[in-house]
């Protein structure tokens, strides 16, 4: 590893850690490639939490005015930066992520290879500029709620913003007959999940670079009777009557990245498009969703638009 590896550090609350773990665009939002990751200082309280970034190169101004934008809390604290010298920059931001045991599933970085365990499918997720290693509540709460689904049997599963592709490999294993396609807008994660893969040897998985489901691709392999969508709340609402028109009847749809005060909103959208809500798996403050499609398939009134999307958001 080269000398000139960075690391930029600032205090954050437990509401901004869980926004920058629940976000699967900050790519976007900090310039060049970085790991972003959040730390509880002090168990228990929602203001003792820490926010580390770590780079290849030296950051600019720029770069640490993006970073500290992502920390309102901050705004007054001093911004550590320290030069980590010939650190292997990727195994430090990794040191933290303990092993993660979710039914039949055992997700872990390569800081811990040698914790793996000889009775689980175990995935190798690496820290990356894609979301999804497991940790979060929304990722692991929905790895829960798939290896719940036992005795089910899915033919054609769709993971929409498969982020590092955990969910979609999930998937393929638990249903190993199952069509199964992961989808997300930044071409990023779909470079990571697709390394991801090759790495666990996953194979046979379509991925498909789309803005929801809105690509030829998606909507040729409908309708899917497993739906899995790990994005945030707002997304989930304004793209409900897109992915219940992708579902089959009776489909079973999946849904996580939204808080338990955004419930109610998120299941009225999907009510509203003939979904009933099945289960409700609470994580802290986080809640992943089982819906059921209808016994009719939802049938939208025109063809989908983006720009037009904010017109079904809720007030959640």
């Amino acid at each position: 590893m080269s000398a000139d590896s960075w690391k930029l550090t600032l205090p954050c609350t437990r509401a901004e850690a869980e926004a920058i773990d629940a976000s699967d665009d900050l790519g976007d939002a900090i310039p060049g490639d970085a790991v972003l990751m959040t730390t509880e200082e002090i168990e228990d309280d929602v203001e003792s939490w820490r926010l580390d970034a770590y780079f290849e190169v030296e950051p600019d101004a720029d770069t640490v005015a993006a970073v500290r934008a992502l920390v309102p809390s901050a705004a007054g604290a001093r911004i550590a930066v320290e030069r980590l010298g010939d650190a292997d920059w990727v195994t430090m931001s990794q040191a933290g992520l303990e092993p993660l045991s979710v039914g039949r599933f055992f997700v872990h970085t390569g800081a811990h290879a040698d914790a793996v365990s000889a009775d689980k499918r175990a995935f190798l997720i690496e820290a990356s500029r894609a979301f999804g290693t497991g940790h979060h509540e929304t990722t692991s709460g929905c790895l829960a709620m798939l290896d719940g689904l036992d005795g089910e049997t899915f033919a054609n599963v769709i993971d929409i913003g498969t982020g590092t592709g955990l969910l979609a490999f999930a998937a393929a294993h638990l249903w190993p007959h199952a069509a199964v396609m992961g989808t997300d807008i930044d071409p990023v994660s779909i470079e990571v999940t697709r390394e991801n893969a090759a790495r666990n040897g996953v194979a046979g998985i379509d991925l498909v670079v789309a803005d929801g489901t809105l690509d030829d691709a998606i909507v040729a392999r409908a309708p899917y009777d497993l739906v899995i969508a790990n994005i945030l709340a707002g997304p989930l609402v304004s793209m409900a009557p897109e992915i219940a028109s992708i579902a089959d009847t009776g489909a079973t749809i999946v849904l996580a990245g939204l808080l338990e005060t955004q419930r109610a909103g998120v299941v009225a959208a999907y009510e509203a498009c003939g979904c009933s809500l099945a289960a409700v798996d609470r994580r802290g403050d986080w809640s992943v969703l089982r819906l059921q499609a209808g016994a009719v398939r939802f049938v939208a009134d025109g063809p989908f638009d983006p720009k037009g999307r904010d017109g079904w958001a809720l007030d959640i």
